[in-house]
């Protein structure tokens, strides 16, 4: 009948299994798992030979209780349970120390994991970040452009010409309706040259009493009569019915009843 050595032996070469992968899986060193398949135990403590035994049979994928139980080595059976006590306290750190390495391998392979998706998070993040900065930035620069084009500025190169375009007109305005002769009454043009204080009074009713700014016109039309006032003669140009009546004064000049009738044409009082 074959030993319990030579029948573990058998079984490994059956499954193609060598000594040194059974010591890379079981940390037995190769000189013990030897002398277990020799069946020769000079160098090996009875204390712990059970003990390799159960764990070269788990190597091998067979039953440790069916080649234990009548195993004899040198000095007898295997079979006392102080002997399996120190057994397994010696074998005890190799397994630990297995468990340990198993342990650490997964706490390595977890911690890269999450530092990788931790990676790709913050990388995002960024990106999200970065165009939110962007668009604000545009937006806020195009916010000031827009403002800033609004801003007009007292006195700029832009806004005098409205102000002459908007005087030009009137002016060709008052010409027009100066131009045609009133034959059914009097009509009267003032262009202030210069600011000029102006009473008005058309037909024995006062219409204007007051200072006529640089480069404004006024015009006015009577049935029978027109008299004005002006604070500054010659602050002032006149047409009457379409005819410009040369200046009555000079600048400074207070004048008063001047009067204008269809009949009698334009006369200055004293």
């Amino acid at each position: 009948m074959e030993s319990i050595g030579a029948q573990l032996k058998k079984i490994r070469l059956g499954k193609g299994i060598t000594l040194e992968e059974v010591h890379k899986r079981t940390k037995i060193h190769l000189d013990i798992l030897k002398s277990i398949e020799d069946d020769s135990f000079v160098n090996i403590n009875p204390v712990y030979l059970k003990g390799f035994l159960k764990i070269y049979c788990g190597s091998l994928g067979v039953n440790p209780q069916d080649y234990l139980t009548g195993y004899k080595g040198p000095q007898g059976a295997i079979k006392s349970s102080i002997e399996e006590e120190k057994s397994r306290k010696f074998l005890e750190p190799v397994m630990a120390r297995r468990r340990f390495l198993n342990t650490k391998i997964i706490f390595i392979i977890v911690s890269i994991i999450a530092l990788v998706f931790l990676a790709i998070g913050l990388v995002n993040l960024t990106k999200v970040i970065s165009s939110k900065v962007a668009a604000f930035a545009k937006k806020t620069k195009a916010s000031i452009q827009t403002k800033s084009s609004q801003v007009k500025k007292p006195g700029s190169v832009k806004s005098q010409p409205k102000l002459l375009t908007k005087t030009v007109v009137k002016s060709r305005s008052f010409e027009v309706a100066a131009g045609k002769d009133n034959e059914s009454g009097i009509r009267i043009g003032i262009h202030a040259i210069d600011d000029c204080w102006i009473q008005a009074k058309v037909d024995n009713r006062i219409i204007f009493q007051n200072v006529l700014k640089k480069g404004r016109i006024e015009s006015w039309t009577a049935k029978d009569k027109i008299e004005l006032s002006l604070g500054s003669a010659g602050a002032v140009q006149l047409e009457v019915n379409g005819k410009l009546i040369p200046p009555l004064g000079r600048k400074g000049q207070v004048l008063k009843n001047i009067v204008i009738t269809k009949k009698d044409g334009l006369k200055v009082g004293k």
